[in-house]
């Protein structure tokens, strides 16, 4: 009887997990609209905080005004250096171009591959033959403009709900042990995400300044626009510092006709990835981010797979989130201790049980 009723429960999880993997994929669109909206929410909700606590002289009910503002003013200004750097990229596009053609060349005479080599039209109209990539590039615009938009009418909303959120709480528990748990749980999962975007931010912030030194002191151009880039995918738990390299190595490959250049690019934008992320990150990071290095990327991956690079974005975030979720029951906290760093998903608390809460 014992072993019947572990394999119905174990028939459960599986059927449940697909239902729920299943949801997340086919509702992509709508789902990372809205935890990019809440990302955005948490960062604002902080930094209101962080502003009343350390602006003494500031109204309360001003902060979050204030923050709103600083919070969507920067996120204007990022897309604006953005446009107007690939404004310009796309005007040097020609030099670019007679530049990936050289590069080609000696590719092709390198490895000594047979017949004549192949151009960078060449190459676009093989990967896409019915020469739509401007449509494409046209309808990813389009798309991008469409879900911020809708993020942003997402977040409109979450100020309101956030306000009614702990009334709602009171109906949902009545026992006050209940609701004292709840909120306990609440509590704990904004704490770690602002804590996560926090540490994030900072150090991007850090890093982005450091590489957006090197890079114009070794002279690569749009120095600003790939530092901005790079702002972004520090985002993304180590593929991101491995992309940053890649990419700014790539980039300075195409413009400089020698490697003494790139091979500066590589090393200079690879040491501020390295230090940072491996000496520096760490100490500030504490058990914001209490998850194993295998259980990042495979989160990574299972998260990328189901919603592209937003899941990416998301990836470590999402993770600690459903890890504190799992390790309030006692039927899942052996997923949470799995997924955790340090055997500990969640500060040692009193779990309170159906006994003990009272009569409703």
């Amino acid at each position: 009887m014992a072993s019947l009723e572990i394999s119905q429960r174990g028939a459960l999880w599986i059927v449940a997990t697909g239902v729920i993997a299943a949801g997340l994929f086919f509702l992509r669109e709508p789902l990372t609209q809205f935890a990019m909206a809440m990302i955005l929410w948490l960062a604002i909700d902080g930094l209101s905080d962080s502003i009343d606590k350390r602006v003494p002289f500031l109204p309360r009910w001003l902060a979050l005004p204030v923050a709103l503002i600083l919070v969507l003013s920067l996120i204007a200004l990022i897309g604006f250096v953005v446009i107007d750097n690939v404004a310009h990229i796309m005007g040097d596009m020609n030099n670019y171009e007679f530049r990936l053609n050289q590069v080609i060349n000696q590719a092709h005479t390198a490895l000594g591959a047979p017949g004549v080599p192949p151009t960078v039209r060449d190459l676009v109209a093989q990967a896409n033959p019915n020469n739509r990539l401007a449509a494409e590039i046209g309808g990813s615009l389009q798309n991008f403009a469409s879900a911020a938009t809708f993020t942003l009418i997402y977040l409109a909303f979450l100020f309101p709900a956030s306000a009614v959120m702990k009334d709602k709480l009171d109906f949902i528990f009545r026992s006050k042990a209940q609701r004292d748990g709840a909120c306990e749980v609440l509590a704990r999962i904004r704490a770690s995400m602002e804590s996560y975007l926090w540490v994030q931010t900072v150090m991007s912030l850090i890093i982005t300044a450091l590489t957006y030194a090197t890079l114009k002191i070794i002279g690569l151009e749009h120095a600003l626009f790939w530092s901005f880039l790079i702002f972004f995918l520090n985002y993304i738990p180590t593929i991101g510092s491995i992309a940053a390299v890649a990419l700014t190595t790539a980039v300075a490959l195409v413009q400089f006709p020698t490697l003494g250049p790139v091979a500066a690019v590589f090393a200079g934008v690879g040491a501020w990835q390295f230090v940072i992320g491996n000496f520096i990150q760490p100490r500030m990071t504490g058990d914001s981010l209490n998850l194993s290095a295998v259980v990042v990327l495979l989160a990574l991956s299972i998260w990328g797979l189901v919603w592209g690079i937003v899941g990416a974005f998301l990836a470590a975030p999402m993770t600690v989130m459903i890890m504190i979720v799992l390790g309030q029951f006692p039927s899942t906290r052996w997923i949470a201790i799995l997924l955790s760093a340090d055997g500990k998903p969640t500060p040692e608390t009193k779990r309170v049980s159906k006994s003990e809460a009272g009569p409703n």
